[in-house]
């Protein structure tokens, strides 16, 4: 028993090491292509705002709009 849980230790340490050493990736900037691929995004965003904007405003105005027809009958 002791054996194994020795084994099973030497075994977990050994490979999470590469873990401990990856501890500081937070440093890096991420570059140019991470700053590329979020104004990608960032973009289509925006090109889909606008046309919703823009409908949004249509519908207020036609809701709350002071050009009411009255309906005649004849």
């Amino acid at each position: 028993m002791k054996t194994t849980l020795r084994n099973t230790l030497i075994a977990l340490i050994t490979f999470s090491t590469p873990a401990f050493a990856a501890a500081s990736s937070s440093a890096s900037g991420g570059g140019l292509l991470l700053s590329l691929f979020i104004g990608f995004f960032a973009l289509i965003i925006v090109c889909q705002l606008v046309p919703a904007t823009i409908m949004l405003i249509g519908t207020l105005k036609g809701l709350f709009g002071r050009d009411h027809k009255e309906v005649v009958n004849h």
